[in-house]
């Protein structure tokens, strides 16, 4: 079933005084300079060891097993009136990040379509630094200014093949649920990675399996873009919301125990289901 939550409301954003501009280069995470946007708070050169202080704001997108998240880099702050101090924390080592601790994640879905590569899941995630019934808020690749929010903040995804810079991407999260999708350049990615709907949350944004206790990688239809119906298209603050676009329908899913998580593939046996 899906998760009970409907709506995730953004908390307050700061906002800057100065502009800020959307990245225009392709960088690969060896080759990314040191902040990529002024009034960065943390850092894309990450190396490789991981280390639970680390402000490395590089986020990968990859399989159900290999994922990043973010997150406030410390105790007692909302993610949401933070949103600038961001760090990122994932289930892998080797990208110079937080780890996400064991047990944290207790349910993830991860489908690859042919316009993006989309994680939804709950969890304990308090063990991320978020606060206990914190609502959260919305991370995109553009945020007020132009700069992202997190200021700087890359993504980077090897779903489509080989590993590469995603440009367009909207994630969420709150206390116990969260979601990512991240678009392949096309001339749909400004509407299916839109970042205009923050305080819709999750399950609006992103119509998707939400069930804890499942782990799972499936192949995907893109599905609608959010907020758009038909000819019509709502606008945030409008005196009627909408209810979701429709789940899109996916198959091929590979399962996965809870046990698994966070481990190499290789090291998996997987379960196919057709």
């Amino acid at each position: 079933m899906p998760h009970a939550s409907s709506t995730v409301f953004a908390s307050l954003i700061l906002v800057f005084g100065y502009v800020q501009t959307l990245h225009i280069a392709a960088y690969t995470p060896q080759d990314a300079p040191y902040q990529t946007q002024p009034g960065q708070f943390g850092y894309n050169q990450c190396g490789t060891t991981y280390n639970q202080s680390s402000e490395c704001q590089n986020v990968y997108l990859n399989t159900v097993q290999d994922f990043c998240l973010w997150a406030p880099p410390y105790p007692g702050l909302s993610s949401g009136a933070v949103i600038h101090l961001i760090t990122e924390v994932s289930l892998q080592s080797g990208y110079g990040t937080r780890l996400i601790p064991d047990g944290t994640i207790t349910g993830a879905h991860l489908v690859v379509t042919p316009d993006y590569v989309q994680i939804t899941g709950v969890g304990n995630l308090t063990n991320l630094n978020i606060l206990e019934n914190d609502q959260g808020g919305e991370f995109d690749y553009y945020g007020t200014t132009g700069g992202g929010f997190p200021v700087g903040g890359l993504v980077f995804s090897s779903a489509f093949g080989q590993l590469q810079q995603i440009e367009m991407w909207t994630s969420f999260i709150s206390y116990d649920l969260f979601c990512f999708r991240a678009c392949m350049p096309s001339p749909n990615a400004s509407t299916l990675c839109q970042y205009t709907y923050s305080v819709m949350g999750c399950e609006w944004n992103m119509p998707a399996n939400y069930s804890a206790g499942i782990f799972e990688e499936c192949v995907g239809d893109s599905g609608q873009p959010m907020g758009i119906y038909g000819t019509s298209t709502f606008s945030q603050g409008q005196p009627t919301t909408p209810a979701p676009v429709a789940m899109p329908p996916s198959s091929s899913c590979t399962f996965i125990a809870q046990s698994q998580m966070g481990k190499a593939c290789s090291q998996v046996g997987l379960l196919q289901r057709g």
